[in-house]
């Protein structure tokens, strides 16, 4: 009977916490807004607009817009053409900002990727995607 007592009354006070909700991530709409414009940019294959939103050190490793969008239709064809685009959560870890992204690709496949973003002199700039494993675990 304390037993049924118990697990009672641990039921009431998991339906008692408030619901976590989107609006409980930390959310930055400019970070968003960067993100949703190159895949905007990607979807027109605007490769010279989708590069202008990466950061100094991506635009210096890849060189050109031509190279830059070579490497992601080969490496993240889920980012060049995605079926659906999510926000979840935007984490800081190590002192670095990650936005965490579910993509649906064309073929119905969930892809959790995350974003590294850095502030530049103007405004926010993708310094990074990393696909995530299964499970969505980021570092």
């Amino acid at each position: 009977m304390q037993r049924l007592i118990l697990i009672a009354a641990m039921a009431v006070a998991v339906w008692c916490l408030p619901a976590r909700t989107d609006a409980d991530e930390a959310v930055n709409p400019d970070i968003r807004a960067v993100i949703s414009a190159q895949i905007d940019a990607f979807r027109a294959d605007d490769f010279g607009r989708a590069f202008g939103y990466a950061s100094p050190a991506i635009r210096g490793l890849f060189g050109t817009p031509e190279r830059f969008g070579l490497m992601v239709r080969r490496g993240y064809p889920m980012v060049h053409r995605p079926a659906e685009l999510r926000f979840l959560g935007l984490r800081e870890a190590n002192g670095r900002l990650w936005q965490r992204v579910m993509i649906r690709d064309q073929t119905g496949a969930v892809h959790m990727l995350e974003y590294q973003m850095v502030r530049g002199h103007s405004g926010w700039k993708i310094n990074g995607v990393r696909i995530l494993p299964p499970g969505g675990a980021g570092a």
